[in-house]
């Protein structure tokens, strides 16, 4: 396979991946606003910061922005290369130039979910309409996800669209979770009292917005709280949205591809340390520092993946 197309199938993974979470984010905060008490305001600022497009967005101060200027932002702001719309864009392109690798279903499947989301996001302020737009990203993704698992020959391309939608799934768990242990919930007036009733609150929906509450029920039957919350999407082997769960199915395709002993002893060593980790004394000392790291951990992965397989090869010159 020509490293230009490999490069083109693990980033229509990504994007693919980016735009399903950016959905479940944005549909999570919206349906929190029905969970909280009068007077509780949501912080539509916290979608901004756990994307890390912090730097896109030239409205004004992030905290203070409302739901309405954030939503355009996510969703349909060509300024935001990681707006749902820029993210679609992104895999089609990808799809379309990559489509004889492909199932002709899935990039069918890409070509009418971009189309249709473009024709419908102007609409997507009013929540009842944001709703079903999201949804059908949603669905729509995890649609081309089975399509790929059950009718593409589980070859290298298959195995560098696993890469782009793990390690995107990695990153995207570690952004919610450090959102979460700075508390998603602004202040009111200082008084950090009031909010304290309403933690179980933010937690459940840190675990929604990953559609991770009822397999965390399953496994934790205690009150949500902080630290089984970021122990399952930090640790847990079996959840397929965990960072722990990303990194082992990140491993297992990195084994079937040649070349691959950096990126794999990187993967293999952000895996070991994470799993040794304890979250107690962690969210005791300082969460959002390991946080941090894991997430630049993550990113050396992403490092490795490109230096291996997608850059060009520089050419030995011989002294003369």
């Amino acid at each position: 396979m020509l490293s230009r197309v490999a490069e083109r199938i693990y980033w229509l993974g990504r994007y693919m991946e980016r735009s399903e979470n950016l959905a479940r984010l944005v549909n999570v905060n919206s349906h929190l606003l029905m969970d909280l008490p009068k007077g509780v305001r949501v912080g539509w600022g916290s979608l901004i910061h756990i994307s890390g497009t912090e730097e896109f967005f030239n409205r004004g101060d992030t905290e203070q922005a409302d739901e309405r200027t954030v939503i355009r932002f996510m969703l349909a702001d060509r300024d935001n290369p990681s707006s749902l719309l820029n993210s679609l864009s992104w895999a089609r392109e990808n799809a379309r130039i990559t489509r004889e690798i492909i199932p002709m279903e899935a990039w069918e499947l890409i070509n009418n979910l971009y189309l249709s989301v473009k024709d419908n996001l102007s609409k997507s302020v009013a929540r009842r309409e944001r709703n079903r737009v999201l949804q059908m990203v949603i669905t729509s993704v995890q649609q081309f996800t089975g399509l790929l698992a059950g009718c593409m020959s589980h070859n290298s391309a298959y195995d560098f669209i696993q890469l782009g939608r793990n390690l995107e799934r990695a990153d995207m768990t570690t952004r919610i979770v450090d959102a979460g242990s700075a508390n998603l919930l602004p202040h009111l007036n200082g008084a950090e009292d009031i909010l304290e009733p309403y933690d179980n609150i933010l937690w459940m929906s840190v675990l929604r917005s990953t559609s991770g509450y009822q397999m965390y029920r399953q496994h934790v039957q205690d009150r949500v709280n902080a630290e089984d919350v970021v122990t399952f999407l930090l640790q847990d082997g079996r959840f397929p949205r965990a960072v722990s769960r990303c990194l082992e199915e990140l491993e297992s395709c990195l084994r079937k591809l040649p070349n691959s002993d950096n990126a794999l002893h990187v993967a293999t060593a952000v895996r070991r340390r994470l799993r040794t980790a304890s979250i107690p004394e962690l969210l005791q000392a300082g969460l959002q520092e390991y946080i941090d790291g894991l997430q630049l951990e993550v990113a050396d992965v992403h490092q490795q993946i490109t230096s291996t397989w997608f850059l060009p090869v520089t050419p030995l010159v011989e002294n003369e």
